[in-house]
């Protein structure tokens, strides 16, 4: 009978090792991507890199400033993984950069992460907090998932960004069949038949694509400004025709009425814009009116905000703070001038925008000299700002630290729900930040108990079968090469001497397993500083 026992323990091993194999496929070695080569040689693109880089030397030069020297590439290629994928670089991608010669790596990272969807779908969580907010938004009329799933898509395509913007302001349908609807119907009003609000919605266009806080004018003449109340209100009213019905977000009849708040008496308000009024066209709606006057070539006010917004993704900090506080009486260094030319100059292509960002000299530079860096520095750029990473950036690198392989969306359909599951998980418990992006608030005590604790880090640094630990145990040639490997996997660099022998030694230690030990180690680097923080 022993040979049936056989028969049935091999027809159910091969059985799970087929489920298996099909579920979760051996993964191939990605092929290394190309990069737009001409694109970084084109004259007119060296010459704006220059530009900006020459507007930060001469500004140092001024305030007799000495930069700090230039970041290793790896460090490089991490901040851009950081702020345009909201994760660390999976070591594949590590070896496929180091293949490369030199001279290439840097152009073809900064391709290879803008041809990568997490790239798209990253930025347009990004951008969705500075257009709908991060709340779920009233309740059948609005639907943010799908607002930032088609967000993703027109950036992952290389739309331009005054096209996208334009579609945000004046598209008409449905917040399921046209997405982009959902801008205007996230302010829809409960108390008045759920139309929209003309107020918010006009606050939303100033600051999120202007870079201006019209909306302080609101209820008073600014304090600090030249805005004056009835800016604010004939700026609303361009969303006095604006409805929402059984046919989704439609133009038709109405008018804004703006309430006088010393007297709570209404008038109705005229559109009209707070400047540059040539640049308004007469015909079409309110709406398509107020979309072509925003993204004008000429407004100023468009490009520089977008440049703004689009530095402080890269660099955690925008040129000009606050990111959606851009005034005319306010000092702005020269290069968001001369970035904010570029870009309107290329037809506000978002991927030159970040090209040019990722090859200047301030991007580059590295954020720790062997002097104090002081406030100074930090206010002249020159040093790349420290700073804390998001709650989606740190759950993003602590699930690709713990794979050797890229978690993207070639990854098995298993991987990516996990990955999501996590995510979603992890960013409820830490805490997400909301809508101000940039407000630089320190950590907490929960967030390090839950990165020391938590289930999360557990489950992904334990010797389990797919876990980059148990890969790097098993496959490193020796103890010193796991101690590199595992530091490129976490950390996106190789140790220090000093490092590297402490560890190499601690592997030696026979007591445990070198799986577990690896255990320790990504536990260690896991809740470092250096990997909570973006430099």
């Amino acid at each position: 009978m022993w040979w049936r026992d056989l028969l049935f323990v091999s027809l159910v091993g091969g059985g799970l090792f087929a489920l298996g194999y099909n579920l979760i496929p051996p993964r191939e070695p990605k092929p290394v991507t190309t990069y737009d080569a001409p694109s970084y040689q084109a004259a007119d693109f060296v010459s704006t890199v220059a530009k900006v880089d020459a507007s930060f030397r001469n500004y140092w030069a001024e305030w007799d400033i000495a930069p700090v020297p230039p970041a290793s590439d790896l460090a490089v290629a991490r901040r851009l993984a950081l702020g345009l994928m909201g994760t660390v670089p999976s070591l594949e991608e590590i070896r496929q950069f180091e293949s490369l010669p030199a001279h290439e790596r840097m152009p073809w990272w900064i391709d290879h992460v803008l041809q990568d969807r997490r790239s798209a779908d990253y930025l347009a969580e990004r951008f969705a907090r500075a257009f709908v907010g991060t709340e779920g938004g009233p309740f059948i009329l609005f639907r943010r998932r799908r607002f930032v799933t088609w967000l993703g898509e027109q950036l992952h395509q290389h739309r331009p960004y005054d096209q996208i913007v334009r579609d945000l302001i004046a598209t008409q349908g449905l917040w399921t069949d046209q997405p982009a609807t959902n801008f205007v119907s996230v302010t829809s009003q409960q108390q008045k038949k759920n139309q929209p609000d003309p107020i918010r919605l006009a606050g939303r266009v100033t600051r999120a694509f202007l870079g201006i806080r019209l909306d302080c004018a609101q209820c008073h003449n600014h304090p600090f400004a030249e805005w004056k109340q009835t800016d604010f209100q004939a700026l609303a009213a361009f969303f006095g025709q604006t409805h929402i019905g059984f046919t989704g977000v439609y133009d038709g009849d109405g008018e804004f009425e703006a309430t006088e708040h010393s007297t709570n008496e209404t008038r109705v308000a005229a559109p009209r814009v707070p400047f540059a009024a040539e640049l308004l066209p007469e015909e079409g709606s309110r709406r398509e009116r107020l979309a072509a006057w925003a993204a004008h070539p000429k407004n100023g006010h468009f490009a520089r905000a977008a440049v703004n917004r689009v530095w402080a993704l890269m660099l955690g900090r925008p040129l000009v703070e606050p990111v959606d506080n851009i005034e005319a009486d306010v000092w702005a260094p020269d290069a968001l001038h001369i970035l904010a030319d570029d870009f309107a100059a290329h037809g506000f292509d978002l991927r030159r925008l970040i090209r040019i960002i990722a090859s200047t000299e301030v991007f580059r530079l590295d954020s720790a000299a062997d002097r104090d860096i002081t406030e100074e520095d930090d206010k002249a750029w020159a040093a790349f700002p420290l700073i804390r990473l998001r709650p989606e950036q740190v759950v993003g690198s602590v699930i690709q630290a713990s794979s050797v392989t890229t978690i993207d969306l070639d990854s098995h359909i298993i991987t990516r729900l996990i990955r999501a599951a996590n995510q979603n998980d992890f960013v409820k418990r830490y805490g997400d930040s909301g809508d101000d992006e940039f407000d630089g608030r320190s950590g907490t005590i929960p967030q390090r108990l839950l990165m020391m604790n938590g289930t999360l880090i557990h489950d992904r640094i334990k010797d389990g079968l797919f876990n980059a630990t148990a890969r790097i145990a098993m496959l490193a040639k020796d103890d010193r090469h796991a101690v590199d490997t595992a530091y490129l996997t976490v950390l996106t660099r190789r140790p220090t001497p000093e490092e590297a022998e402490h560890f190499t030694r601690s592997l030696a230690d026979p007591s445990l397993s070198r799986a577990q030990h690896m255990e320790d180690l990504f536990w260690a680097l896991v809740n470092s500083t250096e990997f909570s923080w973006n430099h």
